[in-house]
């Protein structure tokens, strides 16, 4: 099991990259993300997807390929497998077979998230992601207004507001901290009350870095509705781009995008490669 990168290929670990390139097999959450950081770090191994959508019918034929001798890396787009993302299906099913299984130490959000929050990380829970629906919503938090130990949740960047104005339903006074964009360039954490929070990013809006590494036309359709998803969400983002004059590098608002062209941007994971492909840019939530 072999974290990668949450933003930052500089957080990839030498021990990482050589496992991977040993690896008889390279399990990935989706080959396309995971092709750029093979690339970036001169891994050519063979690739397999192994996703949440596929992973009940892939398990069976991956232990066979382990009890055959073989040795298979397991990679996610960004950070460790099997936190909030596939790999316990295929570990569980690992030991029960006796099959040793190996996990690397490196790369995951919560870990920083919860240490740079200044709240109590002496004990804490990680709940993961937050149910999506207000009725839900409200009922898992009833359910932990008790818990005395810092919780830590994952929340996506599209429901942050409704889910922060929950939280001030339930955990009103409650102090938190709500990371973002960790190890980029934007990285951020606001600390406050729940209402103190929301106002913070209702009066600065959420500022991204959408990496991009292909050379897609950012006139082209798929790039115009992307940029049509985003700004429905009220969200202010960033490309690095060339600027086609100057042919320098630069950050630029998405709305400035006429004189520019993407720029080949090497990167592990979290932005997507295409405007128009949803972007993993989560919420860390520690309350």
């Amino acid at each position: 099991v072999v974290p990668t990168p949450v933003g930052n290929l500089e957080d990839m670990t030498f021990r990482a990259i050589r496992v991977l390139k040993e690896a008889d097999l390279i399990l990935a959450e989706d080959t396309r993300t995971s092709s750029v950081l093979l690339k970036h770090f001169e891994i050519e191994n063979k690739m397999m997807s192994h996703h949440k959508f596929n992973e009940h019918q892939t398990t069976q034929a991956v232990i066979k390929q382990l009890l055959s001798g073989q040795t298979i890396a397991l990679i996610s787009d960004a950070g460790t497998p099997g936190i909030s993302d596939p790999g316990f299906l295929l570990v569980r099913e690992c030991v029960r077979h006796g099959i040793e299984v190996q996990c690397l130490p490196g790369a995951t959000a919560f870990v920083p998230a919860l240490v740079s929050s200044g709240l109590p990380n002496d004990r804490f829970c990680f709940e993961g992601f937050i149910p999506r629906h207000k009725k839900e919503r409200q009922q898992y938090f009833e359910r932990l207004l008790n818990e005395e130990r810092t919780m830590i949740f994952y929340e996506s960047p599209h429901r942050l507001e409704d889910t922060l104005k929950t939280m001030m339903e339930v955990f009103p006074d409650r102090a938190m901290a709500a990371a973002r964009e960790l190890t980029k360039k934007f990285e951020e954490i606001v600390r406050g009350t729940p209402a103190e929070v929301l106002a913070h990013f209702e009066a600065n809006g959420i500022r991204y870095t959408l990496q991009t590494y292909d050379t897609t036309d950012p006139t082209s359709d798929d790039v115009e509705a992307g940029y049509k998803t985003y700004k429905e969400n009220k969200m202010q983002f960033k490309a690095v781009v060339t600027n086609l004059k100057t042919g320098k590098a630069e950050y630029v608002d998405i709305d400035d995008l006429g004189d520019y062209k993407c720029m080949e941007y090497l990167r592990a994971s979290g932005s997507l490669p295409y405007l128009s492909r949803n972007v993993v840019n989560i919420f860390a939530f520690i309350i």
